[in-house]
């Protein structure tokens, strides 16, 4: 597939996707959504891409939905997207995506983000900024409600109280009062946020398993879920049990007691443990 929206580059393990529509602020459509999903397929299928970043075109890093069907932008019915009934949420289906990612990922926010592009960062495990860029969780400004799955997981990122008063307000907010609401983990001059990103993806692309990562990505948002502590040490028991026999393991304790690099050989498309996934699939309905 080729893309429109986004920028997809591979360069030492790292996959980098940088939203494409600089002249709209690289306003979200429904190409975007279609590419960024695609993307997202191909990169958990390569082996040669250990961690993904996301950021923007431009000098903004996602203004929300494209506006560009003025009223009736969010109204489904009138689209067309279908004639009656429930429609499920554009958004939601790229978060949804990003929860199920095998890599971890990065969002390097260059500049303004706003409803849906503060939302899809949200499943996203690592959050860093311009100390230039502004937030916004604007959807009581415009008559609608939060979307793209982010009332599970904006609670979960910066606490209950904080989210609800971004989303009762609606404001638009400086990287400053992100930083101290724990939206985002640090800020960084915008000439120097994406070798910030990519730092931090270098050092899991080049000292870690592949294979425990993406068990530990899973691990750890699923959790999050749990009714009980025995949920985890289930899952962390099968998970030390399949693979404390594999040869990342053995690698991974030699290379420490022979003080040289770890070789990793494991690989996500073929030496996942056989339980995983162990979660049930869920329905939109």
């Amino acid at each position: 597939m080729s893309y429109n929206t986004i920028i997809y580059d591979v360069e030492d393990h790292i996959l980098t996707l940088t939203l494409n529509r600089p002249e709209r602020l690289n306003a979200f459509n429904r190409e975007m959504l279609a590419e960024l999903i695609d993307a997202f397929d191909r990169a958990d299928a390569d082996d040669e891409v250990r961690a993904i970043i996301i950021t923007g075109a431009g000098r903004g890093f996602c203004a929300g939905a494209d506006l560009e069907a003025g009223g009736d932008t969010f109204n489904a019915d009138r689209r067309g997207d279908r004639e009656s009934g429930l429609t499920p949420d554009g958004g939601g289906l790229v978060s949804l995506r990003i929860y199920e990612l095998k890599k971890p990922i990065i969002a390097a926010i260059n500049g303004p983000a706003v409803g849906v592009g503060v939302t899809m960062t949200l499943p996203m495990d690592i959050r860093i900024a311009a100390d230039e860029a502004r937030f916004g969780l604007v959807f009581a400004r415009r008559g609608i409600v939060p979307e793209a799955c982010s009332s599970y997981f904006l609670p979960r990122v910066v606490g209950i109280s904080k989210a609800l008063e971004w989303c009762y307000s609606g404001k638009v907010f400086p990287a400053a009062e992100a930083l101290a609401g724990g939206l985002v983990r640090s800020l960084h001059p915008k000439d120097e946020l994406l070798e910030a990103a990519r730092a931090i993806a270098r050092e899991i692309a080049t000292e870690t398993s592949a294979v425990s990562v993406t068990l530990i990505r899973q691990m750890m948002w699923r959790m999050l879920g749990a009714d009980h502590p025995m949920e985890a040490h289930k899952i962390d028991s099968r998970g030390i049990y399949h693979l404390g026999r594999s040869a990342d393991a053995r690698e991974g304790v030699e290379s420490f007691l022979e003080k040289r690099p770890a070789q990793f050989p494991g690989k996500v498309s073929s030496d996942l443990p056989s339980f995983y996934p162990w979660w049930e699939e869920r329905k939109f309905s």
